[in-house]
C-alpha cells in the first residue's frame, strides 16, 4: 500500500509550482483530479510539442492524474466543485491573485463546512489578508521569481547576469508545498482539523538564496557571477583538457589541495605557493591559478584527467549534454528508467528519487484534456443524461 492511497487531491493548476507539486502527491499513491478549462485546458499543455506531439513541461508533471474539464465560473460548474472539495483531503491551486477566493475557494469559506479539508495555495508573492504586502496581486513567472530573488544577480557570467536552465522558482515553491501538505496530512491525524498552506514563489527562492545572503550581511560585497564555476570554492568548476572536452573538478578543503597540486597537477610545490595558500586566497587569485591549471591539462585527455582526480579522491564530474542523460550509466545500473502512458504512446519516465522499497511509487498515465470528466460526474451523482446536457452548455 502506497502511503498517501485513500487520500484526494483536487486541484486548480496551471504551469509548473503546483502541478510539479500534485505529481509528487500522486506518486505516493493519491488520487489526484486536475480541474481544466473546457477546450484548452492547462496551458502549460501548449508549450511544445517536443514529446510527440505533446508538451515536455506536462508530460513532466501531470503522470498519475484525472483530467476533468470544467468551465468553474459558470453556475453548474461551481456547483460540481462544491461536490468535488466535499470529498477532498486536500485542495491545491495556484490560480491568479484572488481567483480562488472569488470563486468560494478560500480556507476561511470551506473551512465551516469542510474542517479536516487541507487548502495549499500558491502564489508568486503570498497571499496572506493580516500581511499582504504591497506585492500581493502582482502577477508572478518563473523567471520574475528568479530575478525578485537575486538568483540572476548570482547567476552567469562577470559581463552577464543567466537564468537556470530549468524552472526552479516553481520547482521551489513545489516542493515546499509537497512537504507542508505531507506535514499538514500528519498532523490532521493528530488532530482531526485542516489548515491553509500559504506558499510564495518568492519566499521559497528566498530560503534558497541563503548563502548569498548571509555572504553579503551588513553590506558585505556579493559572491562575483563565475559562469561555471563556484563563485566562492576555487578550484571549482570546468576545466579544459587536451583533447578539447571539458573536466568538471570541485576542492572543497586544504587537504584536497595538496593532492591536487601532488597527484593531478604533479607539482607539489604549488600547494606551498603564498598566493594559493587558502581558499580565500585561491578565489582571489583564480585567473592566474586557471592559467596554470589549463596549461597543466593541456597533454592529456578529459578521460586522463579525471583517473588522476579518481586516483587522488578529488571530485570531478563530466560536462554531460541531455542526451548523454538519457544514457547515463549511473542512471542504468540502478534501473531508475521505466515507462508512463500517454495520448501519444508509451514514453521513458524517470522513477521518482527516494522512495522506499517497500512500495512502488504510482507512475500512471498522463491524462488527455478531459479524459476523466464522464468518470467523474459520475462519482459525483450526476447521469449520464445530466453529462450531456452539461456538455452542450459547455459547462464541461
Amino acid at each position: 500500500m502506497r502511503p498517501l492511497e485513500g487520500i484526494t487531491v483536487v486541484t486548480l493548476e496551471h504551469a509548473i509550482a503546483a502541478p510539479f507539486c500534485t505529481r509528487q502527491l500522486a506518486d505516493l499513491g493519491a488520487r489526484v483530479i486536475k480541474v481544466e478549462r473546457p477546450g484548452g485546458g492547462d496551458f502549460a499543455r501548449a508549450y511544445d510539442q517536443r514529446v510527440r506531439g505533446l508538451a515536455s513541461h506536462f508530460v513532466w508533471t501531470n503522470r498519475s492524474k484525472e483530467s476533468l474539464t470544467l468551465d468553474v465560473k459558470h453556475p453548474k460548474g461551481q456547483e460540481i466543485l462544491q461536490r468535488l472539495v466535499a470529498k477532498a483531503d486536500v485542495l491545491v491551486q495556484n490560480l491568479a491573485p484572488g481567483a480562488a477566493a472569488r470563486l468560494g475557494l478560500s480556507h476561511q469559506a470551506l473551512a465551516p463546512a469542510h474542517p479536516k479539508l487541507i487548502v495549499c495555495d500558491i502564489s508568486g508573492y503570498g497571499d496572506d489578508p493580516e500581511r499582504p504586502g504591497p506585492y500581493r496581486d502582482k502577477k508572478a513567472y518563473d523567471l520574475l521569481i528568479q530575478s525578485e530573488s537575486g538568483f540572476l544577480s548570482v547567476t552567469g557570467t562577470p559581463e552577464e547576469m543567466a537564468k537556470a536552465g530549468n524552472s526552479i522558482a516553481d520547482i521551489s515553491a513545489g516542493m515546499v508545498a509537497y512537504s507542508n501538505i505531507l506535514a499538514a496530512l500528519l498532523q490532521r491525524g493528530k488532530t482531526g482539523q485542516g489548515c491553509r498552506i500559504d506558499v510564495s514563489m518568492l519566499e521559497s527562492m528566498a530560503e534558497w538564496m541563503s548563502f548569498p545572503l548571509y555572504y553579503t550581511i551588513d553590506g558585505a560585497p556579493p559572491p562575483p557571477r563565475a559562469g561555471a564555476a563556484h563563485a566562492t570554492i576555487y578550484p571549482y568548476g570546468p576545466f579544459p583538457a587536451g583533447d578539447g572536452k571539458t573536466v568538471m573538478l570541485g576542492l572543497q578543503n586544504e587537504r584536497e589541495w595538496q593532492a591536487f597540486c601532488a597527484k593531478v597537477l604533479e607539482q607539489p610545490e604549488l600547494a606551498s605557493d603564498p598566493r594559493f595558500v587558502s581558499n580565500t586566497l585561491r578565489t582571489a587569485a583564480r585567473e592566474a591559478l586557471r592559467a596554470l591549471i589549463v596549461e597543466a591539462f593541456k597533454p592529456f585527455t578529459a578521460a586522463q584527467i579525471a583517473q588522476r582526480l579518481e586516483a587522488a579522491q578529488i571530485a570531478n564530474a563530466q560536462a554531460r549534454v541531455m542526451q548523454d542523460v538519457w544514457a547515463h550509466p549511473q542512471l542504468a545500473a540502478r534501473e531508475r528508467w521505466t515507462q508512463v502512458d500517454t495520448s501519444a504512446g508509451a514514453i521513458p519516465a524517470l522513477l521518482p528519487p527516494g522512495i522506499p522499497a517497500a512500495w512502488q511509487p504510482r507512475m500512471d498515465a498522463v491524462p488527455a484534456l478531459g479524459q476523466h470528466t464522464d468518470a467523474i460526474l459520475a462519482e459525483c451523482g450526476y447521469d449520464p443524461e445530466a453529462i450531456a446536457a452539461l456538455r452542450a452548455q459547455q459547462v464541461v
